[in-house]
């Protein structure tokens, strides 16, 4: 997907003076969110965790868009671990999507009404205009071509197929769904709510990207920074 050569700056200056505009009211305080985080059950985050499995492990750290990169990457760790002799099975990659990483977990719906390919800079593969689906769930045929090597599969629920993990933080859903309904004169709440029951299918909410990736180290996964 094709970018503008400050369009990582201009995504975070945009971002970023949302967040400075945001007022207390419209973004819950950090110890709400902490006491919100309490209501996810031990029993809910540790099955979470008891998912990371395999020989070889890796937990790959997705704070923002970076085009195709860290979905690839997550396809070369097992195609990799193939070719030098430890099958699927016995691998594990977790993909954590916090921060500005979030919309990758949602359904295309929610793509189209809140606008996420302008407000988080991600453009279609086909288009190459701002995306109004989800490119990496259910991605069409030649979506992905990589130089040398052709189409790739690379679509979470391909990823999926493969044993891939998906997570995506609860706090970062919280505060931005807080910032989109601010702008578009909207209920937090209703947004929030809306946002969480548009995950897509196998993708875990959990308390915070920092939790899973800790949890995941944890897990003894190597860490790979995808942003």
């Amino acid at each position: 997907m094709s970018h503008t050569p400050n369009g990582g700056n201009n995504r975070r200056d945009f971002l970023g003076k949302m967040l400075a505009g945001a007022t207390m009211l419209s973004i819950p305080s950090f110890a709400g969110l902490a006491q919100e985080s309490k209501h996810m059950s031990t029993s809910t985050t540790d099955a979470w965790s008891s998912k990371i499995k395999g020989k070889h492990r890796i937990v790959i750290d997705i704070p923002r868009p970076h085009e195709i990169y860290p979905f690839a990457w997550a396809k070369v760790f097992l195609l990799t671990n193939q070719a030098t002799g430890t099958p699927e099975k016995d691998c594990c990659a977790v993909m954590v999507l916090r921060h500005e990483g979030i919309p990758y977990a949602m359904k295309n719906e929610l793509w189209e009404k809140y606008k996420f390919g302008q407000l988080f800079k991600v453009d279609d593969p086909k288009t190459k205009a701002p995306a109004v689906r989800n490119p990496f769930w259910m991605p069409q045929p030649g979506d992905f071509n990589v130089p040398g090597i052709g189409n790739v599969d690379i679509g979470i629920n391909q990823l999926q197929a493969s044993g891939v993990l998906f997570a995506v933080c609860n706090m970062a859903i919280t505060v931005y769904s807080a910032i989109v309904a601010k702008e578009m004169a909207l209920d937090p709440v209703a947004v929030k709510n809306e946002w969480l029951a548009g995950v897509l299918p196998g993708v875990d909410v959990v308390p915070s990207g920092m939790w899973a990736i800790g949890r995941a180290q944890e897990k003894n996964c190597g860490y790979c920074f995808a942003g």
